[in-house]
């Protein structure tokens, strides 16, 4: 792989103790995370945590939206419940930036694109959970904004793991680089 832009910045997406409970080997996931997320920041790289999360009521919640109206109801992550918070595995750094969003990507109604911009980023590094969640919408939102992608397969997980193969075979290589963690250039 060949080196990264200066503009280059490491996403991670969903980290949260409320979305990757579910998943099996979720310690391997974060541990692959953890090593991305040390050597990010050893080279100096920007790291941004993304995180859903709502405030207590989920006004930002539609009853007309399949996926979160069931959240709503159940009441789950709320901002200030430790379930929606990064995982402490991964802490961010006061220095670092958690955007708060309301819907699957990272970039709907978030603050993500005016921070990229003030960073002066051109790449994305990405790790999120689910792959055919964050990471699926995100890829597609970055790749419409020009940003070169390069998703870290073994930072990323499905609960269906066909799913998780399908995307990083078939359709991320459309519009991103996929790669090992072992083998990102930082």
């Amino acid at each position: 792989m060949s080196e990264l832009s200066q503009g280059t910045a490491v996403l991670l997406m969903d980290f949260q103790p409320g979305i990757i409970g579910a998943l099996p080997n979720n310690d391997k996931l974060v541990a692959t995370a953890a090593d991305v997320l040390a050597r990010a920041r050893a080279a100096g790289l920007p790291v941004i945590f993304i995180r859903v999360a709502f405030r207590p009521g989920h006004p930002e919640i539609s009853n007309r939206n399949q996926m979160f109206s069931a959240i709503k109801k159940a009441g789950r992550m709320q901002l200030t419940d430790p379930a929606s918070e990064v995982d402490p595995r991964l802490a961010p750094l006061d220095s670092e930036f958690v955007v708060i969003k309301h819907r699957v990507g990272a970039f709907y109604g978030t603050e993500l694109q005016p921070i990229l911009s003030a960073l002066d980023v051109d790449t994305l590094v990405l790790l999120g959970v689910a792959t055919g969640g964050v990471v699926l919408s995100t890829v597609r939102a970055a790749a419409d904004q020009d940003y070169r992608l390069l998703v870290v397969r073994d930072g990323c997980a499905d609960a269906d793991p066909q799913i998780h193969e399908t995307l990083m075979d078939k359709v991320f290589p459309r519009q991103a680089q996929v790669v090992s963690a072992a083998d990102l250039p930082f």
